[in-house]
Formats: C-alpha cells, structure tokens, sequence
C-alpha cells in the first residue's frame, strides 16, 4: 500500500511545472538571437530598479554591488521569453560598460506566477563605485527584428559616497575612516579651557581638534598610532558652551581629505567638594541653636514681604486697568478728480493720521506700483489690504481750488487717471455679494448729495466734516464691528446691477 502511495506521489511531483529560474553571465557582443528573423516576440519590462547591496568578499573584507531587479508585464508574449539583458554603463574619472545575459531556465506557461503575483527576478553583480552615475539599461531576448523598434527600459543610479549606511563598507572608505566611531565628549571646565576626549584609530597617527563657535576659538593637535582613548585640554577664547568639537584625522590612505567628526560642548559634571575640618563643624554646630530661629523668622519675613507686595500689585491692577496699545488702522481713500488735492485730500488725510490712529493708503503716493501693478490689481490687492475703504466726496471746485493749486503737482490735471469709478464698480461687487461691506464709508465736507452716477453710497455710513468729526473716528476705530446691510443691499441692488 505504501508503494502505490509513493508512486502516486511521484507521479503527481512529476506533472507540476517547474517555475522559471535565471542563470546569468557575461555577454559582451549582440545577442545571437538579434540575427535572427523571429514571427514573434516578447514584449517589454514592466519595472527595472538598482540599489547598492554589500556583499562579503572575505572575512574582514567587504564588496558593494548592484541589485538590479525586474518585473515582466503580464501578458500573452511572455510565451516567447527566452532570456533578459542588462547593460551598465558607469561614468565618473573613466567610463566603464559592461553587460549580462540571464536565461530563463523554463518556458513561461502563465502571465504571472501560480501564487498570483507578478514575475520578478533579480540579478547581484556589477560593482558600484564611490559618487559615478550609472546608466543601465535592459531587455528581453528574443530581440525586436532589425529596422524594428526595440522595447527596452533604462534607469539612472548614482552612487552615494562614504558616508552612506552600505557604501561605508568599501575598502576606500573604510581606509578612510568610515567605520571609526571616535566617541567624541567635550566639556567646558572653565571660562578658558575645554576638556576633548575621544578614541583614536590604528589608521594614523595624527589629529586636530577643532572647537567652533561661529568662529574658531581654540584648536590642538594629537598625536596617537594606536587605538586608545585620548583626552586633551585645549584654550578657548570665547564662550564655548554649545560650541561644536570637529575632529579631523590624518590616516595614511587619505591625508587631510578623511572622514571628519563632531560634537557638542557641553558643562563639566562638578565634583564633590573635600570635607571641611572637624574644627570647623564644631563651630558650625556651636551656632546652629542661633541659626535655625534666625532662618525661620527671616523667610516668616520673606513670605510677608512678598504677600503685602503681590496684594499692593493686585489692588493696583483692579482700580487702574492698563489699555493695550492698538495697532494703527488702514484706510484706503479714493476720491473724484475734479476734489482738489491739496484742499481736501490733504488735509483729511493728516486728520486721519493726526486724530484717528490711521496708516492711509493714497493713490498720489504709490503711483510707481500702480505703474508696473496696473490700477485694477493695485486697488483690489488695497482694498483687501485696508479696514476702510472711504469714498471722499465734495459737492463742488471752488475757485480758492482753481486758482491755488490747479496747475500745481496733485492737481487733477496731472492725474494719469481716475480710480474712484474703479473703486465704485468694487463697492458694486461686494454689494452684490454682500461681503466686505462693513469697510466702506462716506465723508464730504458740505451738505450735498452724491451724484446720481454713485447713489449706490447711500447704503454707506455717511460723515460730514468737520461736523461729525468724533462720530466719524468711533465708527472708524471699531472695524471689528460688521455694519447690517441687509435693507441697503435690497435698496440699492437695481442701481449697481446697472453698472
């Protein structure tokens, strides 16, 4: 019975398929089956990827090589794979090229692997060297025919230097001090020297010790051709607590070019003080019964002080609240071209700076940005920028105006343009919105009304100097509070829509 159940056993064994391996060497030329006129061939790789892997050469020695690993796409030309080729190209002081060639041990019968997953294979080889660029490309054999176009697929690597976690395993680097761990500890003794302890290596004979705070404030040289812990005193002249140590080891194979190490000054530990006398404890003890009441009454005193003081802080605070000091208020201020610069604008605005807290924003005073800016970005990065936007109107020029300072610099005539019709259409778009309202104001200086062009400032709060002077620097003061605009928006939300 058991007989039968081995050859069963052994049948069964026999008819699963084996899955494809690689067997991988050199192949420097084309590939023969590139000669070679195929009906069908596979088709392209579906991933390439290279890391650095360190490999044991020998027992105290070390080689670091490429992964290269691939991935088939999964599809029906994985039916004519035979082999897969990769290539690298390595370029630094010189270039190097050299290629491999990994048969498939057996004919692919499914897309992916009977377990599900993809088909993946992986190739150990090609030495890597310190900080060169790798080209490596791959593809898979059968070739594409010639005149043909070729799938292939192509990576860039390029290799670390000595301080990477599997480069520091090279020969080069270890010879210049990538797996020394000197245990650098530094501490500061005094004012004038600081204290650089650390373990030395068989690989030279010669260190510097470095200590830098911005600049450099005291260095030393070592001298030590064994591995031993080694401590120094070096003079610093300036504060070095916090100051970095950098230690820089001269080893045969590198020179001055080897791996540098730091650290970190830190305080010295104190040490216990030596015992005073036996003479002095006596007499320690001889006034200790007058001490001890002394001590209680001075800190009973103490606690008093600081009670009686905190309440005077406490009573003073409660009868004389302090008022925080407010930031100043910006304000953005358009106005028609016909007001006259100097009589209006001027003046409302050093009352604006003198009597209401405010940083006034004013086209006359920024006319370089509005120049590279354009005038519709300007006044809508402003009116975001402003707590108030103030529409400054006047009922009419007087002829003081016409004649003062009509032709002088600010008059309207030297204007390049008007911005309040820029400003209105703004004001129209967050009326109809009804966002950022609350900025908005009106002043004039005369009992007049708006023109029918700018009705819509009806809804605005409107302020008339000098008569409503303190009303007007309140309501400009309290920015925090949001005006209603519910009524006025339905009010006026025909004559904007017209705009």
């Amino acid at each position: 019975m058991s007989l039968v159940l081995l050859s069963l056993a052994a049948l069964c064994w026999g008819a699963v398929p084996q899955e494809p391996t690689i067997q991988c060497g050199s192949e420097a030329g084309p590939s023969p089956e590139w000669m070679v006129q195929h009906t069908l061939t596979p088709g392209d790789l579906r991933d390439l990827q290279v890391e650095p892997v360190k490999s044991r050469v020998a027992t105290e020695d070390y080689s670091v090589l490429m992964n290269i690993s691939w991935i088939l796409r999964a599809d029906a030309s994985i039916r004519f794979l035979k082999a897969t080729k990769i290539c690298v190209t390595g370029k630094s002081n010189f270039q190097s090229y050299s290629c491999v060639r990994c048969n498939y041990t057996e004919a692919f019968q499914t897309q992916t692997r009977p377990s599900g997953g993809k088909w993946t294979f992986s190739y150990i080889g090609f030495p890597v060297e310190l900080d060169t660029l790798y080209f490596i490309g791959a593809h898979n054999i059968p070739n594409a025919n010639m005149n043909g176009d070729g799938p292939s697929l192509s990576v860039n690597f390029t290799s670390p230097g000595c301080l990477d976690h599997v480069m520091k395993y090279k020969k080069k680097c270890i010879e210049a001090g990538s797996l020394w761990d000197p245990n650098i500890t530094a501490c500061k003794k005094n004012e004038k020297m600081v204290e650089v302890n650390f373990t030395t290596s068989p690989l030279g004979n010669r260190y510097m010790a470095l200590i830098q705070n911005n600049t450099v404030i005291g260095l030393s040289n070592v001298l030590e051709n064994k591995l031993t812990r080694t401590s120094v005193v070096i003079p610093v002249t300036g504060e070095s607590e916090g100051a970095v140590v950098q230690l820089t080891p001269y080893f045969h194979t590198c020179g001055s070019d080897c791996i540098r190490r730091r650290g970190i000054v830190v305080l010295c530990p104190h040490t216990g003080a030596s015992s005073p006398p036996d003479n002095s404890r006596s007499v320690l003890g001889g006034w200790l019964p007058f001490l001890l009441p002394a001590l209680l009454v001075a800190t009973w005193v103490l606690a008093v002080g600081i009670y009686l003081t905190w309440r005077h802080e406490r009573i003073k605070k409660t009868s004389f609240p302090t008022t925080a000091l407010l930031s100043p208020i910006k304000v953005l201020v358009v106005y028609p071209s016909e007001i006259c610069f100097h009589h209006t604008v001027c003046y409302f605005t050093k009352f604006l700076q003198n009597h209401c807290r405010s940083e006034v924003i004013l086209e006359k005073w920024q006319k370089k940005k509005i120049a590279e800016m354009g005038p519709v970005q300007w006044l809508t990065t402003q009116k975001k920028a402003a707590d108030k936007v103030i529409f400054l109107l006047s009922n009419n020029v007087n002829n003081v105006c016409d004649g003062t300072c009509g032709k002088s610099e600010g008059s309207p005539h030297e204007n390049s343009q008007d911005l309040f019709p820029l400003a209105f259409n703004l004001f129209c778009s967050d009326l109809r919105s009804q966002n950022h309202l609350h900025k908005y104001m009106v002043v004039y200086f005369r009992e007049a009304d708006t023109k029918d062009d700018y009705d819509a400032l009806h809804v605005c709060p409107k302020y008339c100097l000098m008569k409503d002077a303190a009303a007007f620097c309140t309501e400009l003061l309290h920015v925090e509070q949001h005006v209603s605009v519910g009524k006025r928006w339905r009010a006026c939300h025909n004559r904007c829509s017209a705009l």
